[in-house]
């Protein structure tokens, strides 16, 4: 590929971008932020029609309100609710996930390890940013915000690249925060090519290529993007392929807690990777009420259940008539699936033993709940789970970069690296060690010369 090449002096300068955001202090990001938001608010009619014409055109291209195209079966529902960022909600969750961050700590210039190696010689491991990021999303226009944003207050270059879908609200979101940013005080030094945006597939092929330029890859979206990515590069990628959570509920359940913990975790927004996507139910529960009294509040909230065999002769005949239509028997295919939708996967199982093979067998490793009164049997059941997230009477709906108190999330990350589960401001921070001398030589030490001390340093006597 040409040096000369438009994508290559995107990602040139977003190096340029990462090399002088090092010398930035967390008042010069912060303040960046707040303008950020400044500017945000000022445009909100501009940003609302860009995201008006994305909704009318739809995800195929249709010149019609997107909500024939729900009606066509076009343009699935979960998708429209993505695209939309002029409900009133949303949009003040935006603007305030901008100032949440600016009350974060700095997460560059941390020391997480100092040594005294000699009298004269000290080695220091401090967080720094991880330099170019570049985020690939599908349909969460958003995105464009709280990724710029994070990036930013950690230090980091970004590159954005949003599905075609949400395309006019994307651009005009990135063209906001660049305006943003090239209004900055002068000694800000924060370019405005800090955050940048790409607009085609070739762009990201290209820029896959490009790992003397770009240090870590983002993906959020659909499974066959990431694994599309995940395939693709060289450069290390964070992110999560499924979200196949799932809700245990136990034969010691308080089946008043299992009912709202599942419907939450259900309907609270079916659309997000954090929706629960199977509920795994004690067998001995089919002989009570208890699983009818969970089924049925699944049933009245509008979500169809698939059930395996068990459940299904165990709900079948005692379901209200009004919900026959939302009760079928699954298939094997239900268990791997995430509908993303008012559909929820039903299976018994025998024990809490059975209940974590299913979700070795078919989970994706994001979230998983269970729900019981047994101590004992929560502490097995979270310690055995393979998940970025393991919860004992809870939402799945918690795993969530804002509901942690993180001010918002790049991701969620399923991977075993340097960030797990929804990665905020830590995961965009690596480490470097910083080793301060005076004229020493490695050769001065060891076979009987001068030995090392390798004692703690005190906080107080810090270099940095």
């Amino acid at each position: 590929m040409s040096s000369d090449s438009p994508i290559v002096q995107t990602a040139r300068a977003a190096r340029q971008a990462s090399v002088a955001l090092q010398s930035v202090t967390d008042k010069q990001k912060n303040d960046a932020l707040l303008r950020i938001k400044q500017v945000l608010a000022e445009r909100k009619t501009e940003i609302f029609e860009a995201n008006e014409i994305d909704k009318k055109v739809g995800y195929y291209g249709a010149v019609r309100l997107a909500q024939e195209q729900v009606a066509l079966g076009k343009l699935s529902s979960s998708l429209y609710k993505r695209l939309d960022i002029t409900n009133a909600d949303k949009w003040d969750s935006i603007l305030s996930g901008v100032e949440d961050i600016t009350h974060l700590p700095d997460p560059t210039k941390q020391v997480s390890l100092a040594t005294q190696l000699d009298n004269d010689l000290e080695l220091y491991r401090v967080s720094v940013p991880v330099g170019v990021l570049l985020t690939i999303f599908e349909a969460r226009p958003e995105v464009v915000v709280n990724i710029s944003c994070l990036a930013l207050k950690s230090g980091n270059a970004v590159i954005l690249k949003g599905g075609k879908e949400a395309s006019h609200t994307n651009a005009v979101l990135a063209k906001v925060i660049q305006d943003a940013l090239n209004t900055l005080p002068a000694d800000s030094s924060i370019p405005k090519e800090a955050v940048q945006i790409v607009e085609t597939r070739e762009d990201i092929s290209a820029l896959l290529d490009l790992d003397r330029f770009i240090d870590m890859v983002v993906p959020r979206g659909s499974n066959s993007l990431v694994k599309y990515i995940q395939n693709n590069t060289r450069i290390p990628v964070l992110g999560h392929a499924d979200g196949l959570c799932s809700v245990f509920v136990d034969k010691e359940a308080d089946i008043e807690k299992a009912q709202k913990i599942v419907v939450d975790s259900k309907t609270n927004y079916p659309a997000a990777c954090n929706s629960a996507e199977t509920l795994l139910v004690h067998r001995d529960l089919l002989n009570s009420d208890k699983f009818i009294s969970v089924a049925t509040a699944l049933l009245k909230a509008g979500v169809s259940l698939r059930l395996d065999t068990s459940t299904f002769e165990a709900l079948a005949q005692k379901v209200d008539s009004s919900f026959k239509d939302k009760i079928s028997q699954a298939t094997e295919e239900d268990f791997d699936t995430e509908f993303l939708e008012l559909t929820i996967a039903v299976k018994a199982v025998a024990d809490v033993n059975e209940a974590i093979d299913h979700i070795i067998e078919h989970g994706s490793k994001h979230t998983d709940c269970i729900v019981t009164e047994n101590e004992t049997v929560a502490e097995y059941f979270m310690a055995r789970v393979d998940a970025a997230g393991c919860y004992w009477n809870a939402s799945t709906r918690f795993a969530d970069g804002f509901r942690y108190g993180f001010g918002a999330e790049v991701g969620v990350s399923t991977n075993k690296t340097h960030a797990r589960g929804p990665v905020g401001l830590e995961g965009l921070v690596i480490y470097k060690y910083r080793v301060y001398g005076n004229g020493n030589a490695a050769g001065d030490y060891g076979s009987g010369k001068k030995q090392y001390l390798h004692q703690p340093i005190e906080q107080s006597n810090y270099r940095i």
